[in-house]
């Protein structure tokens, strides 16, 4: 069956809370998720503190880390080369991620600049994660549709990713924004872009409501998917993407079913515990 990469993404569950977290409490919470054992932490951005208020003191929860002894790796949100060269100077950041649509809407929302843009970007910041040795991202945010009623199709989608292949991307994820799949779209368009693109890690990051979240999973490992991106709670979402949030597929809900179908998440489950009891004072 295969082990399942796990992305957990605090960074998206926090950055549309209005209520400020404390630095420090935020570092407790990331360092006891770090314990957890995840393969890849999702745990802060570099973007313009007028964009995302909630994640401006990402340099200094990084800085309360403790990441000598885990193997996870860190993963940094950036929209320009300006956040890209601020993420790269810190050693333990060993991903950067781009959000980049497939929406000419969201991604003059998301990001303030076009599609043509938006690409010109991605070969900056590729070039300076291969310069510090980190790991080059593309999300294919609005990957499954849009609201705004912008093109879209699997081919869309699929000649978008080959213009980031083509750029020095090897790390794909595919976003489903809004929460707008459903488990046929996820397999059909899962499988179009893996059979494309077969020597690219092509993850899924989907955003749903709770009681889809089961069936729209076991669509996805039935495919063959092993990378995902969740969130403890099913909390977060986008707030550049619309004015009422679909948060993320809940951690549980991918653990369960990971549990059901004999599959290993490799998580110490005793840290998990403590994770999801500090998630409490984080969020409420």
């Amino acid at each position: 069956m295969g082990n399942v990469a796990i992305t957990e993404c605090p960074r998206d569950a926090m950055q549309g809370m209005h209520r400020f977290i404390p630095t420090a409490v935020k570092a407790k919470y990331i360092q006891l998720l770090l314990d957890v054992g995840f393969q890849c932490l999702d745990f802060g951005s570099f973007v313009s503190p007028k964009a995302i208020p909630q994640l401006r003191d990402t340099a200094e929860v990084l800085d309360l880390l403790d990441t000598a002894s885990g193997t996870t790796q860190l993963l940094a949100i950036v929209a320009n080369v300006r956040g890209a060269e601020a993420a790269v100077r810190h050693e333990t950041i060993g991903v950067l991620g781009f959000p980049f649509a497939v929406s000419e809407t969201f991604q003059l929302r998301n990001t303030n600049s076009t599609i043509t843009q938006a690409l010109a970007t991605v070969k900056q910041v590729v070039a300076i994660c291969h310069v510090n040795g980190k790991i080059p991202l593309a999300y294919l945010s609005m990957g499954f549709g849009n609201p705004y009623g912008d093109a879209w199709s699997p081919a869309i989608v699929a000649d978008y990713a080959g213009q980031l292949i083509a750029l020095g991307i090897r790390h794909l994820a595919l976003a489903d924004t809004v929460g707008s799949s459903t488990p046929a779209s996820i397999a059909a368009l899962y499988t179009y872009l893996s059979e494309a693109f077969p020597g690219v890690e092509l993850g899924l990051h989907l955003h749903s409501t709770p009681a889809a979240s089961r069936d729209k999973l076991h669509a996805a490992l039935d495919v063959g998917c092993r990378r995902f991106d969740t969130a403890l709670r099913g909390l977060g979402g986008c707030p550049m993407a619309a004015d009422k949030l679909t948060g993320n597929i809940a951690t549980e809900m991918l653990l369960q079913v990971l549990y059901e179908r004999g599959m290993d998440s490799r998580l110490n489950m005793d840290a998990w515990a403590e994770a999801m009891r500090y998630s409490t004072e984080v969020f409420g």
